[in-house]
């Protein structure tokens, strides 16, 4: 087991999302049920939170500056003064948005999921800065970790439901030749977030698993990090080396939850992450 030490003490709902920005050195994360937007400065300590009107799926950097969102009617970009405006309006009735991630050359690759949680209700799109929208994946259940290789060549992600991690070819634009990395094991928990490190390997947030699991390119489980909240959500590496792994954790459905449930732990040293580019948009 890996020391893992208390980056901030919350009872989040369903805290995650959590995404290193480097041009303000602090981390953004999400509570997508009380609809919040966190940031946390580990220099200082300093936290600021914002809430959003409807649930957040995601936040992510944008190059200009300000956060691009992932929420239930769609994606909107929020200025670094606070105004905000849809980039894509798509409200579905029962549905809402999940994880989201940026892509090497700038684009978000937003998911969806019924609230339900119904087989098929979600999708994975790739949206540009310009506004346009294209279903990358559909009939998906619920949308959650994604991410790339450090060449960008290959592309990672978890409908969770499955208990797979799979690995498509990534061309730049689209994505062929889905194939199993990984399918976790009954009993240890289901993929959620996701994030890729320097060395091309995959660290998978397990949900009901209490763990973090970093595998190889070829699918072998070479690490597992345990964790005394058992809903784990995603994860991803900040500080300024970006060799610290951040961990959210979320208390929803849980009857009674664990002290640390709902916070975001950190495990300095962990490893090395990779730049996360921002939205060019």
């Amino acid at each position: 087991m890996t020391a893992y030490e208390v980056a901030v003490q919350a009872q989040a709902a369903l805290g995650e999302g959590p995404t290193w920005d480097p041009a303000t050195g602090r981390l953004v994360w999400l509570d997508i049920l009380g609809m919040r937007i966190h940031t946390y400065d580990p220099a200082s300590g300093r936290r600021t939170v914002r809430t959003t009107e409807q649930h957040i799926g995601a936040a992510k950097p944008r190059a200009g500056g300000g956060l691009v969102l992932n929420l239930r009617d769609g994606v909107g970009l929020l200025d670094p003064d606070g105004a905000f405006r849809w980039l894509h309006h798509e409200p579905v009735p029962g549905r809402r948005a999940n994880d989201a991630a940026v892509a090497p050359d700038g684009s978000l690759w937003a998911g969806t999921m019924r609230y339900d949680e119904a087989t098929g209700g979600g999708t994975l799109s790739r949206l540009t800065g310009d506004g346009d929208v294209r279903v990358v994946l559909p009939d998906v259940t619920v949308s959650n970790g994604t991410g790339w290789s450090p060449d960008g060549r290959l592309m990672y992600y978890a409908d969770t439901p499955t208990r797979r991690v799979d690995v498509f070819d990534h061309d730049g634009e689209g994505i062929h030749d889905r194939r199993t990395l990984t399918e976790i094991e009954e009993g240890v928990g289901f993929p959620d977030g996701l994030t890729v490190d320097a060395e091309g390997c995959v660290w998978v947030a397990l949900w009901d698993g209490g763990a973090v699991r970093r595998y190889t390119p070829s699918g072998e489980l070479d690490r597992v990090i345990s964790l005394p909240a058992p809903r784990t959500t995603a994860c991803t590496f900040g500080g300024p080396d970006l060799t610290d792994l951040y961990i959210t954790t979320a208390r929803v459905g849980l009857s009674a939850p664990h002290p640390m449930s709902g916070s975001v732990l950190v495990v300095p040293g962990a490893g090395k992450g990779l730049p996360q580019p921002a939205f060019e948009g």
